[in-house]
């Protein structure tokens, strides 16, 4: 199975690059331990969704510039676009300037991986437009330098994501095909939850899950999509207890439409896997008494 990526022809006008930029969505995820720098350690069973950013490139100039058609999102060097191609041209100083333009699909503050994502294929857009002078294990490795789940996206097929995240261990055939093609609600409410804060609340909970047993569980479910979402996600329970409107959301969603959503990394985004159609107003009119306005809503499929 192809990743994300290759499944799309590049798009050139002119000296022009796009590629889409997948979403992910974390099926399961068991935190298991913090480290003495800081960072969290996790087994958690990953997959891309076909719900996308664009990312454009533009050769020229004599530095790395961006827009974007969300204007909350920042575009200058905090992007993690800008950072992704300023670590590109560090490993490889004759890659060209050039000006980004990114076009948002995937909301941000959602655990739905879209930041990491947009830079992983920056990264590709610029290796591509050098020459391809990296193979995907050096690409993984600049992704690595710009965030812990960058990596996922160079390569972006089903996945078992351990230590930081850059540890990755590809399903096998018979395992990825399950989850090939499933649709899958995607629901979060116009706030976002930042992944520091949710990973802050559960390292005060202390209430991290044991790595064997996380281990163990995700070998024998890992055929069955359902199986796996139902292990659970370490970091649901301190980030409701932040913010109970989303627990309180989810209960409404179950009770009105009989649909079990649960939340997907950091959050605030929360998912269910589905069978067939799903009337979407609907879906925002049961979660808005407890998210508000601007609940946003899609079905996507796994990719």
């Amino acid at each position: 199975m192809q990743g994300c990526h290759t499944q799309v022809t590049d798009q050139r006008v002119g000296v022009k690059l796009t590629l889409r930029a997948p979403a992910k969505l974390n099926l399961s995820l068991a935190v298991v331990g913090r480290e003495a720098d800081g960072f969290h350690r996790l087994v958690s069973c990953v997959v891309p969704l076909a719900l996308a950013d664009t990312l454009e490139f533009s050769p020229g100039g004599v530095v790395y510039t961006m827009d974007c058609n969300d204007a909350s999102i920042p575009v200058d060097g905090s992007n993690l676009v800008l950072r992704a191609a300023a670590i590109f041209r560090a490993a490889y100083p004759s890659a060209p300037y050039g000006h980004f333009s990114l076009g948002k699909q995937v909301p941000h503050g959602a655990g739905l991986g879209g930041g990491s994502s947009d830079a992983a294929t920056a990264l590709h857009i610029l290796n591509t437009v050098s020459g391809r002078p990296f193979d995907n294990v050096r690409l993984r490795e600049l992704a690595t330098s710009v965030g812990s789940d960058c990596s996922f996206f160079i390569d972006p097929v089903p996945t078992v994501m351990r230590q930081r995240g850059e540890l990755l261990q590809r399903l096998s055939g018979s395992q990825a095909v399950a989850y090939h093609g499933r649709h899958v609600l995607l629901i979060k409410p116009a706030f976002g939850v930042s992944t520091g804060h949710a990973y802050g609340w559960l390292a005060a909970d202390g209430s991290y899950a044991k790595e064997s047993d996380a281990e163990a569980a995700l070998a024998a479910a890992l055929s069955n999509p359902e199986a796996v979402v139902k292990l659970g996600n370490s970091l649901q329970a301190p980030v409701f207890a932040q913010h109970p409107e989303l627990a309180n959301g989810l209960t409404a969603l179950k009770s009105e439409l009989g649909i079990s959503a649960v939340m997907t990394g950091s959050g605030s985004a929360c998912f269910a896997l589905v069978d067939g159609p799903v009337d979407l107003a609907r879906v925002r009119a049961a979660l808005e008494p407890a998210w508000g306005s601007g609940v946003w809503a899609t079905v996507t499929t796994l990719a």
